[in-house]
């Protein structure tokens, strides 16, 4: 009596992980650049308060951070094997956004 074999497991495709998530760093920096475009011409248009100039400038400063995490993020993908996000470019790019989003609100408001 023998024993079945268990069928031949395929190699994994290593390119289309990091490419995918090449694409989603992508995506991520076009919606933060259009959020911040769009806080940017709400807080102007109705006049330029100091604080709607304040959450701009704040919204532009967080936009630059986000870019420079999201470009070192998609460069640190090129490799063969690439190597695990750390927690402070985790950090970064969640409090860029979330940061994005409460300017969003307060100039909206």
């Amino acid at each position: 009596m023998s024993h079945p074999v268990p069928p031949a497991t395929p190699e994994r495709d290593p390119g289309l992980q990091p490419e995918r998530t090449r694409l989603a760093w992508r995506r991520t920096t076009l919606s933060c650049t259009v959020a911040a475009v769009l806080a940017g011409k709400q807080a102007l248009h109705g006049g330029a308060s100091p604080l709607a100039l304040a959450a701009t400038g704040f919204s532009l400063v967080l936009w630059l951070v986000f870019v420079v995490v999201a470009n070192r993020r998609i460069h640190a993908l090129v490799s063969a094997r690439p190597v695990s996000m750390r927690w402070g470019t985790a950090l970064g790019a969640a409090g860029c956004t979330v940061g994005l989003a409460v300017f969003a609100v307060a100039v909206v408001r």
